[in-house]
């Protein structure tokens, strides 16, 4: 009888432990299923995207990533894509500055009658109010409308699309910038860089280019391809009529 009993104690109490340990694991599963009833709810709030500027080594980087946007800002505003280029690499250090990297604001433009976003930075004076955006993009916009539609800078709409020299002047004689230099950086940049090729994309120059000779003169390559010695000395950006063997000219079709 005794054994009996403890047989029979025995299987009650592996049976009540099992029970235990069942329910246990029932009430574990509860908080899974909230906890995913509120991840989906969160997937239905907005978020507004903030979008950061892509990674740049260098200037050729630099140059892949925005080219496409300089261009369609010169086909909508007029200004030259070899210009917003140069401005782009020199004002955001190639995209790596702060503005350009906490700002998206790669033109060093202050907030003058501006009510978006800002960020404080030193420049000419310590902590200087500068506009900050969500997207690179609505920086060169914002780069496009600020120029045409101040009117100190309404001479430069006067000029040529492809003149970047006088542009890059222009600038400067408007206060864009305040180094004496500011034009000849530019310059530079769009020559060594060959940013003018941009804007002859945007106006549809088809050119091809041509390596001088010995005994060739302006004239004589001129006389050679039909085309104006006035215009062969624009389209190359030449300052004299000095020609060095090897030199590559381009030459409009």
């Amino acid at each position: 009888m005794k054994k009996l009993l403890l047989y029979l104690a025995i299987i009650f109490f592996t049976y009540s432990c099992g029970s235990k340990r069942v329910i246990y694991n029932n009430q574990n599963d509860k908080p899974k299923k909230e906890k995913k009833v509120k991840r989906s709810k969160s997937k239905n709030k907005k978020v507004k995207k903030v979008v950061l500027a892509p990674r740049i080594s260098n200037i050729e980087d630099y140059v892949k990533v925005y080219s496409e946007i300089a261009m369609d800002e010169m086909i909508q505003f007029g200004i030259p894509a070899s210009i917003t280029l140069s401005q782009g690499i020199l004002e955001s250090g190639i995209g790596k500055g702060r503005l350009a990297v906490e700002a998206n604001n790669h033109f060093g433009i202050k907030c003058h009658d501006w009510n978006g976003k800002k960020i404080y930075h030193d420049d000419d004076e310590e902590q200087e109010c500068f506009r900050k955006y969500d997207n690179p993009e609505y920086s060169y916009r914002d780069h496009s409308l600020f120029l045409s539609n101040r009117g100190r800078y309404s001479f430069l709409f006067d000029l040529e699309r492809d003149n970047y020299k006088q542009w890059a002047k222009g600038l400067k004689k408007a206060g864009y910038a305040t180094d004496p230099k500011y034009p000849q950086k530019l310059i530079d940049l769009i020559e060594r860089y060959e940013l003018y090729k941009y804007d002859n994309i945007v106006l549809k120059k088809k050119n091809k280019k041509y390596k001088v000779r010995r005994g060739d003169t302006l004239y004589s390559i001129s006389e050679k391809f039909n085309m104006p010695v006035e215009a062969l000395v624009k389209l190359n950006n030449l300052n004299g009529d000095i020609l060095k063997v090897g030199q590559t000219l381009m030459i409009k079709k």
